[in-house]
């Protein structure tokens, strides 16, 4: 008995979820930084 093949569909969902991932972990850490430097600013 055959094995049936996975559709291709599933490879192209995890792209875009990766891609997400990706940019929503890039853009808060750059927020976080921004905090950072404004409260250092802000103290001085």
């Amino acid at each position: 008995m055959a094995t049936k093949r996975k559709p291709p569909t599933l490879r192209q969902k995890k792209e875009e979820v990766n891609r997400k991932a990706i940019f929503w972990s890039g853009l808060s850490l750059l927020l976080l930084i921004l905090l950072i430097v404004v409260l250092i600013l802000w103290n001085t």
